[in-house]
């Protein structure tokens, strides 16, 4: 005889309870239809939000190669090191105020120092020498635009404030044809998977605040004695049916009866 063996959790409180995994996973099963319909309304709605009420973004991206020559044709080690220190330095340089607002000027914005700087990255790939310059707006030409001003301000300004070899462009921002975000895949999975994990909570919670006996081994855990008989669930009707006609029967058989015995009597008169 092999005993099932179940998982159970229990949860410290003002009263010990005790939660049987398998049945929960039964009860989330038996459920099916409203998880499902949970994940699929929460897909349509962050769907819908992201397609219809968020304003898609571009990126334009330009990269600056810097390297410092002591020579105009020969460059060393020292000056490959010097070059990687550079891109620091150009990195924070490159959000100052004076910077900034000259691409704003440049460009004709209406947006602020603040709000630009907000939406510009600047980075060194890794250990590289190469400076990335990423713009960020909701309309594609301006995230070319300020990506491809500042890079080009790295090569004309900034060599002159520090004193050192011009830079090059190493890859001019192009126009951004497809939005990098939002993700409308990817909010659509999250929204349905949240609102999934809402369904399951409530599940959980009605699971758990459920007191009512449904089986034997309820019957015995709460009051530790076992039924001496189960009524199977799903047939009290189909009993009730065959009582009732049953009954019927018996009416039918006694009202026979009584028609025989006044026609048997009335005979013998």
């Amino acid at each position: 005889m092999v005993e099932q063996q179940t998982e159970t959790v229990h949860i410290q409180g003002t009263d010990e309870m005790e939660i049987d995994l398998v049945e929960l996973l039964y009860f989330f099963r038996s459920r099916l239809i409203v998880i499902i319909i949970g994940f699929v309304v929460g897909a349509l709605v962050a769907g819908s939000i992201t397609q219809f009420f968020i304003t898609p973004k571009f990126t334009g991206v330009s990269k600056v190669y810097m390297v410092s020559s002591s020579s105009d044709s020969v460059v060393d080690l020292t000056d490959l090191n010097i070059g990687t220190s550079l891109s620091s330095d150009y990195e924070e340089l490159l959000k100052t105020r004076p910077i900034i607002e000259g691409v704003i000027e440049e460009l004709d914005l209406d947006h602020t120092y603040e709000e630009l700087l907000d939406m510009i990255t600047i980075a060194t790939i890794n250990d590289t020498r190469i400076l990335t310059i990423t713009a960020e707006s909701t309309i594609p030409e301006e995230a070319q635009a300020i990506a491809n001003t500042l890079a080009d301000m790295a090569v004309s300004e900034l060599p002159g404030l520090m004193d050192t070899a011009t830079p090059n462009i190493a890859e001019w921002a192009v126009f951004p044809e497809k939005k990098s975000s939002p993700s409308l895949a990817t909010n659509t999975m999250i929204g349905a998977l949240i609102c999934m994990a809402v369904v399951l909570g409530v599940l959980t919670f009605f699971y758990v605040t459920d007191d009512t006996l449904k089986t034997a081994d309820d019957v015995e855990k709460e009051f530790g004695v076992m039924p001496l008989t189960v009524v199977p669930e799903g047939y009290i009707e189909a009993i009730s049916d065959k009582v009732e006609e049953q009954i019927e029967k018996e009416k039918k058989k006694k009202k026979k009866k009584k028609r025989r015995d006044v026609a048997h009597e009335s005979g013998k008169d």
